[in-house]
């Protein structure tokens, strides 16, 4: 005879019960089926289980060992079935993640998609590169779930979390000669006279490094304004200007393979990228489990130490 859950089912059942009729009522199960399920647990285990009374049934010191183990056992049967269920009922929809251009986020992309193929592969996430602050406006209306953009100061309609903050580098053409050595920093000061192939004013990145080159008294030689990764990269692998980006998306992108990428200083150019979410439009399900994977992705990024990035204050 195999011990069953069914006969272990049953002998909680009686022993909680405290009759074998009162338990055959709860189950449905006719008396002398109950009766032979328990003589056949005390053949199996070899001692008696119950002990009968004009008071009812109690369990013996056997029985109440039994009783304990069989609680535990039903217990886990029981949660496997909830994981084995929940586990067909995969989460699902679609859900909209912004991510800034010329920002650390677009090397995000990637892994995040990975992840959610095997996390979650009923969702469909839908990325979208764009200005910060159109981003957040559309995170505002409720047409974009989240984004990662520039910035930490408050928006109003949205919540921000800042992720990492990011230097600026400069990036140039192969052999591009400076008066100090490729290993070295370069003050902005150096910047005066180099043809430089920058975003337009609309731009965070751009205001931040107005803003920096004033501090620095230099006043940008700006030669175009290009809001393209891949047509920038091959501006300036071209020859036709340097421009001023993250290392990593420098290093990353394969327009720029080969281009040099020197640390600017006095002052150090620096932007805090955080994540943006509604602050009155709770996120769906879906989107939940899209933000945990974001957050998991960017921690593991932040364990490689890569070049430029550092954890936000």
């Amino acid at each position: 005879m195999s011990v069953d859950f069914t006969k272990l089912k049953s002998f909680v059942k009686i022993v909680d019960a405290g009759s074998v009729s009162r338990a055959a009522s709860i189950l449905r199960t006719a008396q002398p089926a109950l009766s032979q399920q328990v003589a056949a647990l005390e053949s199996h285990f070899k001692h008696k289980l119950l002990t009968r009374s004009n008071t009812g049934i109690t369990p013996t010191e056997a029985g109440l060992v039994l009783y304990r183990h069989a609680q535990l056992l039903l217990k886990q049967i029981e949660q496997a079935k909830i994981d084995i269920d929940n586990s067909s009922k995969s989460l699902a929809g679609r859900v909209s993640i912004g991510l800034a251009t010329y920002s650390t986020s677009s090397a995000l992309s990637l892994p995040i998609l990975k992840e959610m193929r095997v996390l979650h592969p009923q969702i469909i996430v839908h990325i979208n590169d764009s200005f910060g602050h159109v981003l957040s406006e559309l995170i505002m209306t409720g047409k974009m779930d989240m984004a990662i953009i520039y910035g930490s100061e408050p928006i109003k309609g949205v919540v921000l979390r800042p992720l990492f903050r990011e230097e600026l580098f400069l990036v140039s053409p192969p052999g591009t000669a400076f008066d100090k050595p490729a290993t070295e920093a370069l003050p902005l000061s150096s910047l005066t006279d180099v043809a430089l192939l920058l975003p337009s004013r609309g731009h965070f990145l751009r205001r931040l490094i107005d803003e920096s080159l004033a501090r620095a008294r230099v006043v940008p030689n700006v030669a175009s304004e290009i809001e393209s990764v891949s047509s920038l990269g091959a501006a300036v692998m071209d020859g036709l200007g340097s421009t001023i980006l993250p290392a990593s998306v420098a290093a990353g992108a394969s327009s720029f393979a080969g281009a040099d990428i020197r640390r600017l200083v006095r002052p150090v150019i620096e932007a805090t990228v955080s994540l943006c979410t509604s602050d009155h439009l709770p996120l769906s399900e879906p989107a939940v489990a899209v933000r945990s994977v974001l957050l998991d992705v960017v921690e593991k990024l932040m364990r490689k130490h890569p070049q430029g990035i550092r954890t936000a204050p």
